[in-house]
Order: C-alpha cells, then structure tokens, then sequence
C-alpha cells in the first residue's frame, strides 16, 4: 500500500493539491535525520489488529528465557535471517506477541537497511513499528541514550536470505562481529535469539555460483542492498503453489 504512495504524491505536485506532497517533501528533507537518531515509533501502529491475524497466521509467539532490566541496554544477534524475517517482525516490530507485558521497560528497535530510510513514506511507516538503521550512528544513538534500548540486528543479512531452503538452517558469522564490537564499546548487553521456523517460510530456487543467475543476484546486491531471490510458498488453493507462507 505505502509503495502507491510515491507516485501519488508526484501526481499530486501536478493538480490543485500540489502543496499537500510539496509540504511534505520539504518536512521529508528537515526530517532526514531523524531515522539515526532513535526513529518515531508509534503505539497506534505498533498496535494494529493485522499484526495478529499475521501472528496467527504462522503462529508466532515469544520464548522468554532470560529477564531483561530496563537498567541496561542490549544489542540482540537474531538468527536466521530466512527470506523475509517474519519472527523477528512480530515478535519486535509490533505488539502481536506481547513483548511490552513480558519485557516491561524494554523498548525494542530492529534494524535494517538504511536505504529503506531514504524513500518517501516507507520510512515513516518503518519508524513507527520501531524500525531502525542498521548504520553504525543509527545504533550508537539507541545505545548511548537512555537505559532500556533493544537493538536487535539479523547478524546474518541478506547472505543467510539468499541460502534459506526448508530443512536447513545456515548461520553466517564469519566477518560479522561489529556488532559485538558495538556492545562492548557500549557497554550493552549481548542478547543470542533464535527463530524456529523461519527457514520454513518459503522454498527458494538456489543457483550455481557460476551460473548467470547468480550473477545478476550478486549484481543486483551491489545496486540496491539485498539480493534478488526466486521464492515460492502455497497458493490459496489446497496443494497449489504461490506466494503465501
């Protein structure tokens, strides 16, 4: 739905409404920072009734097997990364699984590509869920103000997203440890999360790394952040194929 957005407000630049996306592209430039420097969450969002028709849905719900002291902040290595990060979504982007009641004190942020942030309305919505930059300012903000931050990082990336098959879970860690870097020089607390069955989401096509296919995936990283995957899951129909989970 946001993604109509974007071009409305440029068709709207061309009718009598046009001070409507103009007001809001010149609050867009004076908000630029904003998305590094703790983002705008909002509760209402956070709240909506379709993020438990989404937790249902899976279902999705929340192992707490540690106490968490609003005294202290904490930067959380979530594995696996999977195709779309579903557990990770409910469980901290909304209120879905009740992470407020069982973590009272803890505000949870998730972070994730900071190009997100650079398109219109999209970062906005991002913001409100809790949603933050992955970039290193993005971060040492949350944790050098205030007491009770969760930052939570998909350690993994995009590379775990490209190998999620059914049936197998890979780990990517190697030449991934500025986080705990991060936590150190912040004294935050490392939180290890695991998500069961996130790698079950969706069937995905691999390639050979010699193949042109995994090529254009490698190109098409380098161009916009993450890579191209050829997904499948289930189709509204008993046994078909199609997009869903």
């Amino acid at each position: 739905m946001f993604w109509i957005l974007q071009p409305l407000a440029i068709y709207l630049l061309f009718t009598s409404w046009w001070p409507l996306p103009a007001l809001y592209f010149v609050w867009f430039l004076l908000d630029w920072k904003t998305p590094e420097q703790g983002g705008r969450r909002s509760a209402w969002v956070r709240n909506w009734c379709v993020w438990t028709h989404i937790r249902d849905y899976f279902p999705i719900s929340i192992l707490k097997t540690k106490e968490l002291s609003p005294e202290h902040n904490y930067l959380m290595g979530v594995h696996p990364h999977g195709l779309l990060a579903f557990g990770a979504f409910c469980n901290f982007c909304t209120e879905a699984t009740g992470f407020s009641k069982i973590f009272p004190g803890i505000t949870p942020h998730l972070a994730t590509l900071s190009w997100f942030f650079k398109i219109p309305f999209i970062r906005d919505y991002l913001m409100a869920k809790g949603v933050c930059s992955v970039s290193q300012p993005a971060i040492d903000y949350l944790l050098s103000h205030g007491t009770g931050n969760l930052v939570g990082i998909v350690v993994g990336g995009v590379g775990e997203a490209l190998q999620s098959v059914p049936n197998t879970t890979m780990l990517i860690l190697q030449k991934r440890k500025g986080f705990v870097r991060m936590a150190l020089q912040h004294g935050a607390h490392l939180v290890p999360t695991y998500t069961f069955g996130e790698t079950e989401v969706y069937d995905q096509v691999l390639f050979h790394k010699d193949s042109r296919m995994y090529k254009f995936q490698s190109y098409f990283r380098q161009i916009l952040g993450f890579y191209f995957c050829v997904f499948y899951g289930r189709g509204f129909r008993q046994g078909s194929t199609g997009l869903l989970p």
